[in-house]
């Protein structure tokens, strides 16, 4: 405990000047209204009397206000020389709380940048290549070491004279690798470190931002993507169908290590709830391809995509206009999407490359065969795709890129829909709907996708059961997980 110590002497002095300056201010006052009055001897107007009411009243404030402000700054003081210190002893580490920080602080863990390698790590933490080359020369080592991803994590323990005592690495999920290395030897050990999979189901609304509302409720970057850009995009219009109401449902698998998440695996099942209407999406895998499907076993994947282009603006439509360039009068036999130069052009379905090159007013030009009579045009390219004349393309694969060749007066792509030939409005044409599946792979599509639909709808009974209410947006059930560690749910 310490002892009050008394304000300085220079924090006094201050006091007591201002405290003069102020009484000073005052009489000043005072005495600039009886020279006021001296100068006025006769009847005062109106003005006068109200300046002199004016000085009366600053005057009387401040006279009043001085003592109490002095009388404040030095309660102020003297509180402030009041204050008491006590010195309050912490509760001992136990020995396992002191083993686990002597551990932590004998790492020093390194996450691996775009571009560097173990030598340049090593050669940041001046150790020596010749210790690196004695670790490389074992070969999980060399495979792990040598071709290391960004975001990849080492550890290092380094002796008191800087020299590496070992050295750690992550060989899989579940094992990690420790290199002791002692003279010129190197000792490997493997820990085995289980893993708990989970399945799990997530669900909230979308307020103001679904990627922002999703990210925060525990969904990955990825599987967010996989909502928008591959499960649901035939279906609902994020950047208008969309409200802040709207909710989504997502089974997901999760992989937990030491109660830590390390990743998350793809969508198994999602419902997403838009306007009012429930759209749903189950993951199934058949013949080594997995693809998403409807409740009723039918792909989501349309054969065909509205759009294909994104992020762009309809700036033409099918049926007669007057040709930008030419000035004549003629039928306009696609749509055009106006978007800057460069901006990835994508496949509308599964197909065959049909043409590739310069087609007159077109300029670069790509035509895909889908089958059954279907083309489609993509023209005024800047530059074409990685792609071949005869090769066979996926639906979503980049064909080109937006540019403003040919007779073109600005940078868009113009895209036709033909059927045996004849040119359809893309916009309104029906597409052909994908064959849903029959007989024993609908079958055990049911058998798969029941209970992860039962979750759903039991989670969203459990949160949404009052309608009128309004839903936590950050709210994330997640079911209990199946199975032991190391083991899928």
């Amino acid at each position: 405990m310490t002892t009050p110590v008394p304000p300085p002497q220079g924090d006094a002095h201050r006091q007591r000047v201002l405290h003069e300056n102020l009484e000073a201010a005052a009489r000043n006052t005072a005495l600039e209204q009886a020279r006021r009055v001296e100068l006025y001897p006769g009847r005062w107007t109106r003005r006068d009397w109200a300046h002199v009411s004016l000085f009366a009243t600053v005057g009387a404030l401040v006279v009043a206000l001085v003592p109490g402000l002095s009388h404040a700054m030095r309660d102020g003081g003297d509180d402030a020389g009041a204050l008491v210190t006590m010195s309050l002893a912490l509760p001992p580490l136990t020995t396992a709380q002191r083993t686990a920080q002597q551990v932590r602080d004998d790492w020093q863990l390194v996450t691996v940048q775009r571009g560097q390698t173990l030598g340049s790590i090593f050669a940041e933490l001046d150790l020596p290549a010749s210790t690196m080359h004695r670790i490389l020369e074992l070969p999980d080592a060399k495979a792990k070491l040598t071709r290391m991803r960004p975001g990849t994590e080492l550890g290092f323990e380094l002796a008191t004279d800087g020299s590496l005592n070992k050295l750690r690495y992550d060989r899989s999920d579940t094992e990690r690798v420790e290199l002791t290395v002692t003279g010129d030897t190197v000792a490997e050990q493997v820990i085995e470190r289980p893993v708990e999979v989970r399945n799990v189901v997530i669900s909230g609304m979308v307020g103001r931002s679904l990627f922002h509302s999703a990210r925060k409720l525990g969904l990955s970057g990825a599987n967010i993507n996989t909502l928008t850009d591959e499960v649901f995009k035939y279906d609902i219009d994020f950047n208008t169908d969309v409200t802040q109401n709207d909710r989504f449902s997502v089974v997901v698998e999760q992989v937990w290590r030491e109660g830590e998440l390390i990743r998350s695996g793809p969508v198994q099942a999602a419902v997403f709830t838009a306007k009012g209407k429930p759209f749903t999406a189950f993951r199934f895998e058949q013949d080594g391809k997995a693809e998403y499907y409807n409740a009723d076993g039918r792909p989501l994947k349309k054969s065909f995509i509205r759009m294909p282009i994104q992020y762009a603006r309809l700036s033409s439509r099918f049926g007669s206009r007057r040709h930008p360039v030419l000035g004549t009068m003629r039928m306009h036999k696609g749509v055009d999407y106006a978007a800057p130069t460069g901006t990835p052009i994508m496949a509308a379905g599964d197909a065959r490359v049909q043409f590739r090159g310069v087609q007159g007013g077109y300029g670069n030009t790509v035509v895909l065969d889908h089958g059954r009579g279907h083309t489609t045009l993509y023209a005024h390219m800047s530059r074409f795709g990685n792609i071949r004349q005869g090769q066979r393309v996926s639906q979503g694969t980049v064909i080109g890129y937006v540019g403003t060749t040919g007779l073109s007066t600005g940078p868009h792509l113009h895209y036709e829909f033909r059927v045996n030939g004849v040119h359809r409005n893309p916009l309104q044409h029906t597409m052909p709907e994908p064959d849903p599946l029959t007989g024993p792979a609908l079958a055990q599509f049911r058998q798969q996708t029941g209970p992860a639909l039962a979750r759903i709808r039991e989670v969203e009974d459990l949160i949404y059961a009052d309608v009128s209410a309004t839903p936590d947006p950050d709210r994330q059930v997640a079911a209990a997980p199946r199975g032991r560690p190391g083991t899928r749910g």
